[in-house]
């Protein structure tokens, strides 16, 4: 029990417990609703800042919205133009991809051609391989055979004299030589040229010194050498001798004679090493040719023949040009007649004219009766006034 002056409270009584715990709820609910209130202000003081910061966070927020607006416009900005850009470099791509394609294919279709040509040329070319290999081989043939008429002394005649005829037949004309002529002597020669004296016909005979010529180009030693030099001497001195004593006759040939050696090696060789057996034959007019001063000499033949023919010629040409100038003098004494026959007729003509116009004047004044032009002194034409009519008269003669 607890007294508090004339009051006794009795904490056992239910009625004082029930007071007593009213009393501290009560006490207790105002400490609580003071300390509320302390915090309650404390709050307030605390969510001024809290509010500003809201707010502030709040404008942020917005300032973050709109900014991921504005950079969700510029993804798509920036999507839209690297979709376009990709759209560009595909197409880019698919252009350059099919020009380069157009041009690979121009490049393996050029370069097939080429090689198709190509092979046509090497095939061209190992023909023309197989076709000079065919005539090497005919003409190693051809030279073997050449070594064997050459290594007979029948064959080599026949071969210098085919060579011979053939330079001939091309330089001179056909009624101008002979072949295989028979002279007054019984010789018969190679070749005749039929020319005007002076200087007369001249013999054109083929010699060929072969062996000792291959003897000479064979030599290896000095003796073998000095054999050649030899044998050579001797063989041209005796051709040159055989066609001044067979083929030079006084009053029937010319006053030399040709010698046709049908190698340009022989010919040279004789020039270049024996100009003394050059000087014999010009010493016994015997002329040294080879095929390519044949055909020299030959042309100045030809030359020597044309002028000739020429002069043959000439009287028949004086009588055609007196015949020329006969019927030229004849023509001009025609024109002459005909020239006069004609003036005459003008001159007919111009009289037939003056006297037209008389008559034409004289019938329209009688046709309008106009009597007083006429000319009292007019009077008829005379008989004298008339002419004949001209005669033309033709000469044929």
């Amino acid at each position: 029990m607890i007294q508090f002056g004339d009051v006794t409270l009795d904490l056992s009584d239910p009625l004082t417990q029930a007071a007593l715990l009213g009393g501290v709820l009560a006490v207790l609910l105002f400490v609580l609703l003071i300390m509320a209130v302390r915090r309650a202000g404390a709050a307030a003081r605390l969510g001024a800042p809290l509010a500003q910061q809201i707010v502030a966070l709040g404008q942020r927020v917005q300032t973050l919205s709109d900014g991921q607006q504005q950079l969700s416009g510029g993804l798509t900005h920036v999507s839209d133009a690297q979709a376009q850009s990709q759209a560009q470099v595909l197409h880019l791509m698919e252009s350059r991809l099919a020009e380069v394609t157009a041009r690979m294919g121009e490049s393996l279709q050029g370069s097939s051609m080429r090689t198709a040509r190509s092979l046509g040329d090497l095939q061209q070319r190992l023909e023309t391989i197989d076709r000079a290999q065919a005539n090497i081989e005919k003409l190693s043939g051809n030279v073997l055979s050449l070594q064997d008429i050459l290594s007979n002394k029948q064959t080599r005649g026949a071969f210098g004299e085919i060579q011979l005829k053939d330079i001939v037949s091309k330089a001179m004309p056909a009624d101008s030589f002979t072949w295989q002529a028979t002279l007054s002597n019984g010789k018969r020669a190679d070749c005749l040229i039929h020319l005007p004296y002076p200087p007369g016909p001249i013999v054109i005979d083929s010699k060929f010194p072969l062996e000792a010529y291959e003897a000479l180009r064979n030599a290896n030693t000095a003796w073998e050498q000095n054999e050649a030099v030899k044998a050579m001497r001797i063989a041209v001195k005796a051709h040159i001798r055989a066609i001044s004593e067979k083929y030079i006759l006084q009053g029937e040939t010319a006053d030399g004679a040709l010698m046709f050696l049908p190698s340009e090696a022989v010919y040279a060789e004789l020039h270049a090493n024996f100009p003394d057996l050059v000087r014999d034959g010009f010493a016994a007019r015997v002329w040294i040719v080879s095929p390519t001063t044949c055909m020299a000499t030959l042309n100045t033949l030809r030359a020597v023949l044309k002028d000739s023919r020429m002069r043959e010629q000439a009287g028949a040409i004086r009588k055609e040009l007196g015949l020329l100038y006969g019927d030229v003098e004849r023509l001009q004494t025609r024109v002459g007649n005909l020239d006069r026959h004609f003036a005459q007729a003008s001159k007919d003509l111009g009289e037939i004219r003056i006297s037209a116009e008389r008559a034409g004047n004289r019938a329209r004044r009688l046709e309008s009766f106009d009597f007083d032009d006429l000319s009292p002194d007019a009077s008829p034409p005379q008989a004298s006034d008339i002419r004949p009519p001209v005669k033309v008269i033709r000469s044929d003669s």
